[in-house]
């Protein structure tokens, strides 16, 4: 039996179940893992063997939802957590059957609204609930005012509609699309107390990074908004590099994500193969077939499994560089560039600007070190106090270069008085030719140009070039490069060796 059933069963009297209909809604009062084991079993058990098995993630899913239902809970703007986990875990099954079921059932939630990437995946979530609610004998026995429907005055409409269930207690869950209007939700004067989001991107053939920054502005916007108080839970999988749920990874990992930050999500980055601390592994989930330890391990290295089983997306389509053009390492630089490639303006439409730190040495060939690179919506004092603080990080900076293809009295103004020299770079040549260049100095053996450390914001821009929203890294990183190393630069067969990393 699974160690987490066997815990759940411990002390349960098996006559009282099968009869009390009192004893069982005591069980389950606080205990959403037992809630589903006796009323939702076709959930959470195999269809073939009838086995029920828990993953890891279900167990800490389910005492979240606990600490919610506790008397005394306070609900603030704190409450916003996000679950990231491989696909085939059960996150829709648990976020948006299961639990909501449950808070329903015993009043600790009145008013849930769940979002999806579009109203027939909402309405999916809507379907099942309600069908629960229709048809499940043993919930309808112990739970008859969940059960059925809310019934409104004479002219007006049951509680039930394609996205929309008003249930006899007073719940009410409300499945939408998330690019559905939303804005001044309300339900008797009550907004939604609970936010649940479940994929709320597309597939990567049918999305893009500039349609992920309207999703990204409908969820901070329009969504959100409904009830700053409300629990919140997002749910998803990577469908795309640069995706909002990619963010949310970049996020657990540590990277500083804005918008992560500013709307308070905590992020849970569930990974499929966990590590015992002793040198062995053990999966998430050891009862389900589909996680199967030396299964998983057979297929690690694959796309596939980064992408639906990790979140982590490897853009090896793309027309430029891909996770395998980048070579980590350091050596001695003779000089060092801090590379500018600016925006004129910082408005909320406007362009970043990139700034890149990059050390060159023609010894015993010429090639590049990029040490450090980022992307600021900064201009003026504030401009100019960015470039010194990073100048003062890499002291071993001896020249400035700057693009000055646009801006160029904005420049006059930002870096006047610098304490090292300053060049201006006039590019003649376009973006793609430009980074065509790079790429093949990125390519050559040995490396031309090698990263002191994974640049992640800098090498997610190059994979998504040129489709991405934004490229003043590269080209800030390629200003300096392809200022030492001319691509027409070829390495003496006397010096082709392999780089040291």
């Amino acid at each position: 039996m699974d160690p987490t059933l066997a815990r759940l069963l411990e002390g349960v009297d098996p006559e009282a179940l099968r009869t009390s209909p009192d004893y069982r809604r005591a069980l389950c009062r606080m205990d959403p893992l037992l809630f589903a084991v006796i009323y939702l079993t076709h959930h959470v058990s195999n269809p073939d063997t009838g086995e029920i098995t828990f993953a890891e993630a279900h167990e800490e899913w389910a005492e979240l939802a606990r600490q919610w239902a506790r008397p005394g809970a306070k609900r603030t703007a704190e409450n916003r957590h996000a679950f990231i986990a491989p696909r085939n875990l059960g996150k829709s099954t648990w976020w948006y059957l299961i639990l909501p079921l449950w808070w329903a059932a015993y009043g600790y939630s009145h008013f849930t609204a769940a979002f999806a990437n579009s109203d027939t995946q909402a309405q999916l979530h809507l379907k099942s609930f309600r069908n629960e609610l229709n048809n499940n004998d043993l919930l309808r026995q112990d739970f008859p005012d969940l059960c059925k429907r809310k019934n409104f005055s004479k002219n007006s409409p049951e509680g039930d509609s394609t996205g929309y269930r008003r249930c006899g207690n007073g719940f009410v869950f409300m499945a939408r699309g998330i690019d559905s209007q939303s804005l001044g939700m309300k339900v008797d004067q009550r907004r939604p107390d609970t936010i649940l989001l479940d994929d709320i991107e597309p597939d990567e053939a049918n999305y893009s990074l500039y349609q992920k920054a309207g999703r990204l502005n409908t969820l901070t916007d329009a969504i959100l908004p409904l009830s700053y108080t409300a629990n919140v839970v997002l749910t998803g999988t990577v469908t795309m590099l640069g995706s909002i749920v990619h963010d949310l990874v970049r996020a657990a990992k540590g990277e500083d994500m804005d918008w992560v930050k500013e709307e308070s999500f905590k992020v849970h980055h569930h990974l499929p193969i966990l590590d015992n601390g002793d040198g062995t592994d053990r999966s998430i989930w050891p009862g389900n077939p589909i996680f199967d330890l030396d299964g998983m391990k057979a297929r690690r290295h694959t796309r596939e499994f980064a992408k639906n089983m990790l979140n982590d997306p490897k853009a090896v389509d793309s027309e430029y560089w891909s996770a395998s053009d980048f070579t980590y390492g350091t050596f001695q630089c003779s000089n060092t560039y801090l590379s500018i490639d600016g925006a004129v303006t910082t408005k909320k439409t406007s362009d970043y600007t990139g700034i890149a730190v990059v050390g060159v040495t023609s010894e015993p060939y010429r090639r590049a070190l990029v040490k450090f690179s980022s992307q600021v919506k900064l201009k003026g004092a504030e401009l100019r106090d960015y470039v010194l603080a990073t100048m003062q990080a890499f002291p071993e900076v001896n020249c400035i270069l700057v693009e000055t293809n646009q801006g160029g009295d904005l420049w006059e103004e930002v870096l006047h008085d610098m304490p090292v020299r300053v060049k201006p770079v006039h590019n003649s040549v376009n973006k793609k030719e430009r980074a065509s260049r790079l790429l093949a100095l990125y390519q050559s053996v040995p490396p031309r140009v090698v990263h002191a450390e994974p640049l992640h914001s800098l090498e997610q821009e190059m994979m998504q070039f040129p489709k991405g929203l934004f490229d003043d890294q590269v080209d800030a990183t390629g200003n300096a490069v392809l200022r030492w190393i001319k691509p027409e630069q070829r390495i003496k067969a006397a010096m082709n060796m392999k780089h040291p990393r």
